[in-house]
């Protein structure tokens, strides 16, 4: 058991907001696989927009980068400034077509965390969200061959422990 956990360490690499962007970079012309994820329902338009995408597995979804990229398992990470007007959109590059899971959260302070108090989080297939996070099989878009696009609306704190988009 401890020679598992030292050969687990080994193929780790070290967390950095970085993990998963290279390969998430979309390309101009690129034919795909891809996923583009149109953003709406923004609080203000500060900080940035960071969208990861997971398996579509409940253990891997929201799991921690460095130990999925050091599993093998696929992860990406796509982050832009939030525009000042206009379309948001974001491009992440997919290894292969098939179910992936996809989180965006809204940076506020421009930061690599998440403040439950002032940032925003949305999800593919935009389920409701309560006390607590979705199940993998609730945030699953499918990608096809070429580029796909999702639609994701944005949720913020709205009570004590919830969140929900907000109302205009």
């Amino acid at each position: 058991m401890i020679l598992l956990a030292l050969l687990t360490l080994a193929v780790t690499p070290p967390s950095t907001p970085a993990l998963g962007t290279a390969e998430a970079r979309c390309r101009p012309h690129e034919q795909g696989p891809a996923l583009i994820v149109d953003v709406d329902g923004l609080k203000d338009r500060v900080g940035v927009l960071r969208a990861e995408l997971y398996p579509a597995k409940d253990g891997d979804f929201l799991a921690d980068d460095n130990v999925l990229i050091g599993q093998g398992k696929v992860f990406r990470r796509a982050v832009v400034t939030v525009p000042a007007a206009g379309i948001v959109s974001l491009c992440l590059r997919v290894p292969a077509p098939g179910a992936y899971a996809l989180s965006v959260v809204h940076a506020r302070d421009g930061g690599h965390g998440f403040s439950l108090l002032h940032d925003g989080i949305g999800f593919a297939s935009n389920p409701r969200l309560g006390h607590s996070k979705p199940h993998a099989d609730q945030a699953t878009v499918v990608v096809h061959d070429g580029l796909t696009t999702t639609h994701v609306v944005m949720n913020y704190r709205s009570g004590l422990f919830s969140f929900a988009p907000i109302k205009r």
